[in-house]
């Protein structure tokens, strides 16, 4: 049976914290699939298909790793895809609090998840997506914080005019 593991996100916009994890996912099992996944909590600055293009762009020398995207139910996702486990980075005892909450539900929606959690590499402990949207809207360098090929669209799109 394949290992087939899903990395779950908004991803708006991808940084190397969310690469580093996916590189390191991809090492570890046959098949990932990143997520592209609908947050009714969040607003977001790219529309899912500019999400998409730019986490394309970003892992199209990784061949075990897709993309795509989803508007339901994590474990509903993995259960049609036959995924077998939930890779989510861990930057501090906060994230690690609500994705736990989230694994519980989600191995108890579909047997067959099992969540893997991946500690953040020292160099990406405080980068979020929202820091990297405040610093880009201020005019501030955004590349030691996104990788090269999404640098220009994010920076273009978050500038403020």
């Amino acid at each position: 049976m394949r290992k087939i593991a899903v990395c779950p996100g908004s991803f708006d916009p991808i940084t190397l914290g969310h690469l580093d994890i996916i590189e390191r996912a991809a090492s570890l099992f046959e098949k990932v699939i990143v997520l592209v996944s609908f947050n009714t909590q969040k607003n977001p600055s790219f529309s899912v298909e500019e999400r998409i293009a730019m986490i394309n762009s970003v892992v199209s020398g990784m061949d075990n790793v897709v993309v795509d995207c989803w508007d339901g139910l994590l474990a509903d996702y993995l259960k049609d895809r036959k995924a077998t486990a939930i890779v989510k980075g861990l930057r501090a005892v906060t994230d690690f609090e609500y994705e736990f909450s989230m694994a519980l539900a989600n191995k108890k929606l579909y047997e067959g998840a099992e969540t893997v959690f991946l500690t953040t590499s020292e160099e990406n402990l405080y980068l979020s997506s929202s820091l990297v949207k405040e610093i880009a809207r201020f005019g501030g360098d955004i590349s030691s914080f996104v990788p090269p090929q999404v640098h220009d669209v994010i920076k273009e799109r978050l500038k403020r005019k």
